[in-house]
């Protein structure tokens, strides 16, 4: 058994999971990922150079490099995190270390790799410390994420923790009050549930996540009986 096998196997348990269905009904390919009409990459590519630029905060200046995003620019499902921590400054991609890892694992369990769906964060640059990011850098960075998501146009986006959830909507939803509730944004149906590093602290909140992914599965068509 594969260490990447375990893991996943772990992380059904705790997701509480009983057995697994190893049938091979629904065939593995694009129709069962969710993946729509292409847009152009080009779009993203070309955006990602405004974005680099951009000095509109103070984030510029103590930032190592922007965090941009990664992933498939035609998923149908977009994750959408808070702001970069020091491993996502040194690597230039969101959600990565032990919190992305875990999210690896949570996209396997739902039947997608990590590159099936987007990432982004609300704030492209590492606040300093780790600390919170401020409204103006929030405010910054918005404009960047929204135009991310209509390039991208996916059918369900996940916003993982607070300040992804407050960021995009522009709304001062408390995470606990309503995570697991559809939300809209711009008729994108809108999943809120907890950050990957809460859950490292949280184990025990794994479970109600799951219970947010497999309603996320059931609106892109992929089988919840996993």
């Amino acid at each position: 058994m594969t260490e990447d096998l375990a893991r996943e196997l772990e992380l059904l348990r705790e997701f509480g999971f009983t057995h697994l269905d190893c049938g091979t009904d629904t065939p593995v390919g694009a129709a069962q990922t969710g993946v729509s009409a292409p847009h152009s990459p080009d779009l993203l590519d070309d955006f990602r150079n405004i974005v680099i630029a951009c000095e509109k905060c103070r984030l510029a200046k103590s930032r190592t490099q922007v965090v941009y995003g990664i992933g498939n620019p035609n998923a149908d499902l977009m994750f959408i995190g808070e702001a970069p921590g020091r491993d996502e400054d040194i690597q230039g991609e969101p959600v990565v270390g032990r919190a992305g890892q875990l999210l690896t694992d949570i996209s396997k369990a739902m039947g997608l790799g990590r590159d099936d769906g987007y990432i982004a964060n609300v704030v492209k640059g590492r606040p300093p410390e780790n600390r919170n990011p401020e409204q103006h850098e929030l405010g910054a960075c918005r404009p960047h994420l929204r135009r991310q998501i209509e390039i991208i146009q996916p059918k369900v986006i996940v916003t993982l923790g607070r300040f992804a959830l407050q960021s995009m909507t522009e709304k001062a939803y408390a995470i606990s009050s309503v995570r697991g509730q559809w939300l809209d944004y711009n008729g994108i149906k809108v999943m809120p549930t907890y950050h990957p590093a809460y859950l490292l602290r949280t184990p025990s909140a794994k479970k109600e996540v799951w219970a947010d992914m497999k309603k996320v599965m059931g609106e892109l068509g992929l089988p919840t009986d996993r």
